[in-house]
C-alpha cells in the first residue's frame, strides 16, 4: 500500500502571512524610494526664506513658483540647458540604436572568423572605468575639431553605450527563431528586409530598452560634460545643478536646486512610464530560447 498522502506544502494561514509579510515588505521598499521624489517636489514649491532656512521639513503652509523662476537666472538660464541636454540624449539615443541594432543582429545570426573574439573584446570595454580614458578621449575630440562642442559629447555617449546596448540587442535578436530568417530567404527577401520588416518588430522591447538606457545614461551623466564642455552656453542640466548646490559665498539654495531636480527628473518619468512594459521584456530577451 501506499504511504499517507503528501501534506500541502503551507497551511492556508501560513501562506496569508507571508502574503501580507510581502506586501508590508514592498510597501516600505515603495515608501524608501518614493519619499526622496516627495521630499524634492514639496521643497521645490516652497519659499525661497523658509527652503532657506528648513530644508528638512516636508511640507509648507505657503506655495510658491519662486525657486522655479531663479532658475532662469542660473548662468544661461535652465530652459538652455535643458535643450542642450534633450539634444544630446536624442542624439545619444538615434545613434546607439542605429548602430547596435545591426551590430547585434551581426553577432546572433551570422557566423565569420573571430566572431567571439570581436564580441569578448567589446564586452571587455565595460570593465574598464570611462573616467581613466578622459584624457585620450580629449585629446581625441581636440585633434577632430569637437572640443566643446555638443556633437563631440553625444560621440562620447554613444562610445560608452555601445559595450552594453550590442550585448543587449544580441540577446533580443536571440530569441528570435531561426526559422522566420529562413522562410523569409525562401520568399526572396534581402538581409536589410529581414531586419527590418521581420526582426526589429519582434525585437522591439529590446530596442526601447537600448534607447532608455541610452536616454537615462547620457541625461544624468556629469563628468564627461564637465570635461569636454568648457562654454557655459553649452552646459546640461546636471552642470546646472551642480551651480545652483554651489550658492553665492557656498550657501546652497535649498529650493532652487529642488526645483532644479524636479525638472531634470520628470522626463525620466514619463520616459520610463511609457517604455515600462517594454523594459523587463527587453531585459530577459535571450534568457530562454
Amino acid at each position: 500500500m501506499s504511504g499517507p498522502a503528501s501534506k500541502s506544502s503551507g497551511s492556508p494561514t501560513s501562506e496569508r502571512l507571508g502574503y501580507w509579510l510581502f506586501l508590508a515588505i514592498s510597501i516600505l521598499l515603495a515608501i524608501l524610494f518614493i519619499m526622496p521624489i516627495v521630499w524634492s517636489v514639496a521643497n521645490s514649491f516652497k519659499p525661497a526664506a523658509e527652503a532657506l532656512a528648513n530644508p528638512a521639513a516636508l511640507f509648507s503652509k505657503a506655495f510658491s513658483l519662486e525657486n522655479y523662476r531663479r532658475l532662469e537666472n542660473v548662468g544661461a538660464g535652465w530652459y538652455v540647458y535643458a535643450g542642450n541636454s534633450v539634444m544630446i540624449a536624442i542624439g545619444t539615443v538615434i545613434l546607439t540604436v542605429l548602430v547596435s541594432v545591426p551590430a547585434g543582429y551581426g553577432f546572433s545570426k551570422f557566423r565569420f572568423p573571430g566572431q567571439s573574439l570581436f564580441f569578448v573584446l567589446i564586452m571587455a570595454t565595460m570593465m574598464i572605468p570611462f573616467q581613466s580614458i578622459l584624457t585620450p578621449l580629449f585629446l581625441i575630440l581636440k585633434f577632430l575639431g569637437l572640443q566643446n562642442s555638443l556633437v563631440g559629447l553625444v560621440l562620447i555617449y554613444v562610445t560608452f553605450q555601445l559595450p552594453f546596448s550590442v550585448f543587449m540587442m544580441r540577446n533580443a535578436f536571440d530569441a528570435v527563431p531561426k526559422a522566420l530568417i529562413e522562410a523569409a530567404r525562401i520568399d526572396g527577401a534581402s538581409q536589410m528586409t529581414i531586419l527590418r520588416r521581420i526582426m526589429l518588430p519582434i525585437a522591439l522591447p529590446g530596442v526601447a530598452t537600448v534607447a532608455m538606457f541610452a536616454f537615462l545614461n547620457s541625461w544624468n551623466e556629469f563628468l564627461a560634460a564637465l570635461i569636454f564642455l568648457s562654454d557655459q552656453n553649452k552646459f546640461t542640466l546636471p552642470i546646472m545643478l551642480v551651480n545652483v548646490s554651489s550658492g553665492l559665498y557656498g550657501i546652497i539654495d535649498w529650493g532652487a536646486l529642488q526645483a532644479g531636480i524636479v525638472v531634470t527628473m520628470i522626463p525620466c518619468i514619463i520616459l520610463f512610464l511609457l517604455l515600462q512594459r517594454y523594459y523587463v521584456r527587453g531585459l530577459t530577451a535571450g534568457a530562454v530560447k
